[in-house]
């Protein structure tokens, strides 16, 4: 092996080479004789991997996507580097064997798909629908000027350039769509690194990016199916159009609900690791053949599956970081790399290629930023805003090179011409980033803007609004009753998937059922969706968000409480209601069935315990709430809970503050009465939480009275009290003195939201 021009190989290169050479039928592979070898296969993706890590962590670091890292990996390895420099040892590394190459690229395929599901599953709808129409009109004429040069430039090219001269249409089409899409990826990228993504013009750049993407993979699933028929036929353009049209509706009316089962259904009932992961890939997989049967791309169904999967309240973070971590440190980086191979920058020595590159370049920039623009100015947006959305939108990143590899692999675009879509990619994602954050930095903020800003950065770290899923354990009582309606207000408030659990608690035999019969699941689920569908909407909506509810069956009647709710519980729940008739021992504790159950859920949970009217009409009494507050996080917490029960229901709120002293006075400093700025402070946080929710809250602050006593007093004007508190270390279920009290003597019902 020789290295092009002379000179001393590096000491990786030598490495590598010495390991290649190793490898078992290496030569044979790369000579396209004998059958592949899978020592290769590895060995690519290893190589693959590792570089692609290497150059996107050093991409990363001078402020440019770790995409581009991973396509210039390729480049390097290829012929454009590697392939110039030590041509044997490129051809060895990655042969030119069409079955050799075929492993690889099977990987390849399969990471377009995942690609697009991840694209898929960071489309938000609910954005496209909030920042309406600037986001319209940025996406409408993004694509459609770009897409005009494109299309026209591909009217102009050389027969040359062409895959099929017969088929310049097509290749005009695929052109047009390369310039006028542009990478979701790359675009929210540096929204959010710029902390840009709640601004409002963060989220109309994200918005157009998303309605850009979507368009664009429409077009292109059109346009492979005008390829695969070779000629242009209108009958075969019809078919593409109203399949595609009636793929999309069905997905987005049934599929979505469809979908959204699936994945409940494989999250419930598989005991093995991972369920959700194999159901999102299998329902990828369907969608990508379902479009594929109708004649359009299967990239167009990955991406549906994703917009769908995405929506779906089942699909926790921790589920969503697993996915992204099986894409982001695989096929992502085999996916671009081998993209990045299939680009031969030595064509660019040609001063003619070079020269129609930089057209290209010019052209496709020119045509986005001038449509992006004008579509920011129709929309309504400054000129500061609208200039900053052209910068962003001239991002092509991951979204070019797929474009431009589906080309490439039906024939529509040469290799050449594939070479120069890709550096057109990389040149102008490079400049998207300093371009962006020059424009965002001159874009001022408003000073609503500013306050919504701030209300949502102190709402992003509460408790109710990371609340994903919940979970009602309750019988057939009046607490349960009560339990059903209050989780019902909570999971109305924020549209929270709910998971009924019906059960049968013993008088005190260990756990186990008596033999009576569950709680009726139909009358709960009536009960939850009654009290869901009664809640008032948020402020600036029209209707409450939709509540899926679940209702489990009774199941074995001798499998005791907790361990029934144990089993629920591994399903994953972020807030568990408890219900049950027996809620109180007789020494004013609680009843054993509640400390089982309070045991089996090591999570937040809410037990209700029914007091006063709320004993005589569960589902129908009206709320009066009071919530304790002590400065702690789990007071805080029970707050929110009452704040977003208290807005659903209409219900008015006091919030009392009980400061005590020694002797049943209040504390004094050399002589001076301690100063009330913790207090204050406290009751002020609790009215700004309710100011965010646009409601009245009474605070008041009662001092020389024990704690208990002091909200037991202010109860009696109340009839439901909501205490946050804390489980204390032993045997039985402790949170403390002041919540015994108030658990033993409260004429109201009592919520204890204990973390």
């Amino acid at each position: 092996m020789t290295l092009r021009g002379g000179g001393r190989l590096p000491a990786w290169a030598l490495a590598l080479g010495f390991l290649l050479i190793l490898l078992p039928g290496g030569s044979a592979a790369a000579t396209g004789e004998g059958a592949p070898s899978e020592a290769i296969f590895l060995a690519d993706l290893v190589v693959l991997m590792a570089a692609g890590r290497l150059l996107g962590e050093a991409m990363l670091r001078i402020g440019q996507p770790s995409i581009m890292g991973q396509l210039l990996a390729g480049m390097l390895l290829g012929p454009s580097v590697l392939g110039w420099l030590w041509p044997d040892l490129a051809h060895l590394l990655f042969p030119a064997a069409k079955e050799q190459k075929s492993m690889v690229d099977a990987i390849s395929q399969f990471g377009i798909l995942l690609l697009l599901l991840l694209t898929g599953m960071e489309t938000d709808l609910a954005l496209i629908r909030k920042v309406g129409r600037a986001a319209i009109t940025v996406s409408l004429l993004g694509v459609a000027v770009p897409f005009a040069c494109g299309a026209a430039l591909g009217a102009f090219l050389p027969d040359a350039l062409l895959g099929d001269a017969d088929k310049r249409l097509v290749t005009s089409l695929f052109l047009g769509t390369a310039l006028s899409i542009s990478s979701i990826k790359i675009v929210a990228a540096i929204v959010r690194e710029m902390s840009f993504t709640r601004r409002n013009l963060g989220q109309v750049i994200v918005a157009s990016a998303i309605m850009e993407d979507t368009i664009g993979w429409i077009i292109i699933a059109i346009t492979f199916g005008l390829a695969q028929a070779g000629t242009i036929d209108l009958a075969h353009v019809a078919k593409s159009v109203l399949g595609t049209a009636a793929f999309l509706a069905a997905s987005l009316t049934v599929g979505r609900r469809l979908v959204y089962w699936l994945i409940r259904w494989a999250n419930d009932h598989f005991e093995s690791d991972f369920p959700v992961i194999t159901m999102i890939l299998v329902i990828m997989g369907v969608m990508a053949l379902t479009t594929n049967a109708i004649g359009v791309h299967t990239v167009l169904g990955a991406f549906v599956a994703g917009v769908l999967i995405g929506e779906s309240p089942i699909l926790s973070r921790h589920i969503d970081q697993q996915l992204r971590g099986l894409i982001f440190a695989f096929f992502m980086p085999v996916f671009f790399g081998l993209a990045g191979l299939s680009a031969d920058l030595t064509v660019l020595k040609d001063p003619s290629i070079l020269l129609m590159t930089l057209g290209l370049i010019a052209i496709a920039s020119f045509g986005k930023f001038a449509g992006a623009f004008a579509g920011g100015k129709l929309g309504g947006l400054k000129r500061s805003e609208s200039l900053a959305l052209a910068c962003a939108m001239n991002a092509r990143g991951s979204t070019e090179v797929i474009v431009a590899s589906i080309g490439l692999s039906m024939g529509a675009l040469t290799e050449t011409l594939f070479t120069m879509i890709v550096t057109m990619a990389v040149a102008t994602t490079t400049a998207m980033p300093p371009m962006l954050r020059w424009a965002l930095r001159r874009v001022p903020l408003g000073k609503d803007e500013k306050e919504r800003l701030m209300r949502e950065e102190v709402e992003a770290k509460g408790f109710v609004p990371n609340l994903e899923r919940l979970l009602l354990a309750v019988d057939d009582g009046t607490n349960g009753k009560f339990a059903s309606r209050l989780a019902g207000l909570l999971a109305g408030s924020r549209g929270l998937p709910i998971t009924v659990l019906p059960l049968s608690t013993s008088g005190g035999n260990a756990g186990k059922r008596d033999g009576k019969e569950p709680a009726r699941p139909d009358a709960v689920e009536t009960t939850v969706k009654g009290a869901a569908q009664d809640t008032k909407a948020q402020p600036k909506e029209s209707e409450p968000s939709a509540v899926d509810i679940t209702v489990r069956s009774a199941g074995n009647p001798d499998v005791p409480t907790d361990e029934a709710v144990a089993k629920e519980a591994r399903k994953g729940y972020d807030l568990l209601f408890v219900g049950l008739k027996n809620s109180r021992a007789k020494n004013g504790a609680f009843h054993q069935d509640v400390n089982r159950i309070a045991t089996a859920f090591d999570r937040p949970l809410a037990i209700v315990v029914a007091n006063g009217t709320h004993l005589k009409e569960p589902r129908r009494s009206p709320l009066r709430i009071l919530v304790p507050l002590n400065g702690t996080d789990v007071s805080r917490r029970a707050a929110e809970v009452a704040v977003s029960i208290g807005r659903a229901a209409e219900a008015p709120i006091t919030a009392l503050y009980v400061t005590t002293g020694k002797g049943g006075g209040p504390r004094k400093r050399s002589g001076v009465l301690r100063t009330r700025a913790p207090e204050q402070a406290i009751l002020k946080d609790m009215v700004d939480l309710a100011d965010r929710h646009d409601m009245d809250i009474r605070t008041k602050v009662r001092s020389e009275v024990a704690p208990d006593q002091a909200v037991l007093a202010e109860a009696a004007r109340h009839n439901l009290i909501i205490m946050g508190v804390s489980r204390r270390p032993g045997d039985t279920l402790f949170f403390g003195e002041t919540a015994a009290g108030i658990l033993a003597n409260s004429p109201a019902s009592v919520v204890f939201v204990a973390s």
